[in-house]
């Protein structure tokens, strides 16, 4: 039980020295997020389309 007691103690301890991100920071960064992901998402359905179409003129062809 002393194990316990500590080691929340411990964890208390690590939070209080974590250094939060402003409410400016985290909106910044999930702005960016956001973006980040909707570019990536793009990307990825214009990949799938072009190997859809690629592959429906080669099932044509044969």
């Amino acid at each position: 039980m002393k194990f316990m007691k500590q080691y929340i103690k411990d964890i208390i301890a690590e939070f209080k020295r974590v250094q939060w991100p402003t409410w400016d920071q985290l909106q910044n960064d999930a702005i960016v997020v956001a973006i980040a992901s909707i570019i990536i998402a793009l990307i990825i359905y214009l990949m799938d389309q072009f190997f859809n179409n690629v592959l429906g003129w080669f099932y044509s062809i044969f």
